[in-house]
């Protein structure tokens, strides 16, 4: 009972942030010990873990007055505050612990010394003040703090295009040069007070003049109010051959305690009309043929599927079941988890469109390289994976989620090129 009691959780909590700004600003004091005469300095050093300890404490009742819909902004203001103050002292905390190594290990030897010489080395002792190690570490915690900065500012709306051209024997001739865009993990709840951003978003879409526009999942946090002051921008969204959109985990409001189950399913046909009065078509285990003249090829939508402990709603038997077995198929599942325990080497499906992963919303990438902590969690977490004849694509995600920013990992908008071979 102890462990799961939130005073208790806390508790543990406060002591490991006091832990983390005693050593650190201690360190500091070590560096300037100026800063031990200045109060202010002090005042305003222990203000940023008062804060984010007090913002914790209100949670409960921030819950009870703000809406679902505004209460993430006041989450990720948390989140936002915390990554920002902590992974940078945390790298500080590293070198200082070298710091104290280095001191301890140079006061042994000394000794050591002065034993044999009975006498100290007037150089030896200035040198074990050096301090390197010190200033290296705020050095290197000025890089993340930097990047967390910008990642929250301007990186969670550099919005970018990836073009991939994708290359098949069985695509019908109709198609060859067909373009389709796919967009996922909006998170409206999380772009609430950025519409204009979303407004951009949209007018970018347009400019790629793709046929098909396909929303692979997660389209609001927790409940589909979220989205209402969206369906008038996304309607703008324009594709000849329509737009197809599909249910992520987030899209449930399983993460909401509801009064009844009548009022959380009333939520989910909430979250599908307004998707259909913004243009989506939703595929929920369900199949359609898209035609060009005479050819076809056939869009698969699949409801969430993911392992544990994400939700299997998807039947990919059912969302098969009108299909053609010779088609060219493309099928749209949130959680890219899927594709290698159901899809990969199990079916014929051609193209697979995954979200989900959002990439961390942090990674790294250099040309023909791109890592991201996320790649623990997910074999398939970002980008283009092919296997024999079949592939799928994973985009990194529009919205963001815990995390109010995005750090080397943008906001992902992919267009694909089918080219027959």
């Amino acid at each position: 009972a102890m462990r799961s009691n939130p005073f208790f959780i806390f508790a543990i909590f406060a002591l490991i942030l006091f832990t983390i700004d005693y050593i650190t600003f201690s360190g500091i004091k070590n560096l300037y010990p100026a800063i031990k005469r200045r109060k202010y300095i002090k005042f305003l050093y222990w203000s940023s873990p008062a804060i984010i300890l007090i913002m914790l404490l209100l949670i409960p009742l921030i819950q009870q007055i703000l809406s679902p819909v505004f209460f993430f902004t006041y989450f990720h203001t948390i989140s936002g505050l915390f990554f920002l103050i902590y992974i940078p002292k945390l790298i500080f905390i590293f070198f200082e612990i070298l710091q104290w190594i280095y001191e301890y290990a140079k006061r042994a030897y000394e000794k050591i010394i002065s034993h044999k010489r009975q006498k100290i080395d007037p150089e030896g002792i200035k040198i074990s003040r050096s301090q390197f190690l010190r200033k290296a570490g705020i050095v290197t915690a000025a890089v993340p703090f930097a990047s967390i900065a910008y990642g929250i500012l301007w990186g969670r709306f550099n919005f970018t295009v990836r073009n991939l051209t994708l290359f098949y024997p069985n695509l019908p001739n109709a198609f060859d040069g067909f373009k389709l865009l796919q967009f996922s993990d909006f998170h409206a709840g999380s772009l609430i007070n950025n519409k204009d951003k979303i407004k951009y978003a949209v007018e970018l879409m347009n400019e790629q003049m793709a046929d098909i526009i396909f929303f692979t999942g997660d389209f609001v946090n927790n409940v589909a109010d979220e989205l209402t002051g969206f369906s008038n921008i996304l309607s703008d969204l324009q594709a000849p051959k329509g737009m197809y959109s599909i249910l992520g985990n987030h899209d449930y409001g399983d993460y909401v305690e509801w009064n009844s189950i009548h009022e959380k399913n009333k939520n989910l046909k909430y979250l599908l009309d307004i998707q259909r009065e913004s243009g989506f078509n939703m595929l929920l285990n369900d199949s359609v043929k898209i035609f060009n003249g005479q050819d076809f090829i056939e869009v698969i939508g699949v409801e969430n599927w993911g392992l544990p402990p994400f939700p299997q709603y998807g039947n990919l038997e059912m969302a098969l079941s009108e299909t053609e077995n010779k088609s060219f198929k493309i099928l749209l599942s949130h959680d890219p988890t899927h594709w290698d325990e159901q899809v990969l080497n199990f079916t014929n499906i051609d193209l697979t469109l995954s979200g989900h992963t959002h990439g961390a919303q942090f990674g790294i990438e250099i040309p023909g390289w791109r890592w991201s902590p996320v790649n623990m969690r997910y074999k398939r977490w970002g980008g283009l994976y092919e296997e024999e004849k079949q592939k799928l694509n994973v985009n990194t995600g529009l919205g963001f989620i815990g995390f109010p920013g995005r750090v080397g990992m943008p906001p992902e908008i992919t267009v694909i090129e089918l080219k027959k071979v």
